[in-house]
């Protein structure tokens, strides 16, 4: 089986915005997201961001017998230790809302000067062809900013709003899906996972 002529991959998440992202930059590959198995998120135990992913991807591909792509991304503020980090998407909490996350971001960061709010999204994606791939295909986008003191923008989802991405002189959430999938940790993941897959199958 090779990259290319697989009809269908699973996506091992039920997030619409980043099925809207992925299915967007792997547009010559039909992406069926899990929740479409009624298959729920597994339980991420993993300390970083490539055992999580590979916990999604492994959980997908052997709840619905497809290869599967999972990613896990998230925020990593210098100022903040790291943190979110792994937890970005219930830093405020398990259930936690988009703002509830990004309320308490800023209020954490609240009174940390402009040149002290760096931060990058991180975002690791893995590509199994079983759920028991002995050899998962891993890449790994990063993309640097630094932290808002307050929302802007329509666009994204997530931590979006509060993202400055000072070569476009806007926040993230400001960006066309188009920029952003061109610059975002996720398009960058994406493009080199693609191209890892592509290398394992010529070699």
């Amino acid at each position: 089986m090779t990259f290319s002529s697989v009809n269908n991959i699973v996506l091992a998440s039920g997030n619409p915005g980043k099925i809207r992202e992925i299915q967007a930059i792997l547009e010559d590959h039909p992406i069926v997201p899990q929740s479409a198995f009624n298959v729920v998120d597994v339980e991420e135990t993993g300390t970083t961001f490539v055992e999580n992913a590979i916990l999604k991807a492994r959980n997908a591909a052997l709840r619905c017998k497809l290869p599967a792509i999972a990613d896990d991304s998230g925020l990593v503020v210098d100022a903040l230790d790291g943190a979110p980090g792994v937890i970005s998407a219930r830093y405020a909490g398990v259930g936690a809302s988009d703002q509830d996350n990004l309320d308490k971001l800023l209020l954490e960061l609240k009174g940390v000067p402009d040149e002290l709010r760096t931060a990058r999204f991180i975002c690791v994606m893995v590509f199994m062809e079983h759920a028991d791939d002995p050899c998962p295909v891993i890449a790994q986008g990063v993309w640097e900013g630094r932290i808002l003191d307050h929302a802007v923008g329509e666009n994204g989802f997530g931590y979006d709003p509060v993202f400055w991405v000072p070569e476009q002189g806007c926040a993230s959430a400001e960006l066309s899906a188009t920029v952003k999938n061109s610059l975002s940790h996720r398009g960058k993941a994406l493009k080199s996972l693609t191209e890892l897959i592509k290398a394992k199958e010529a070699a």
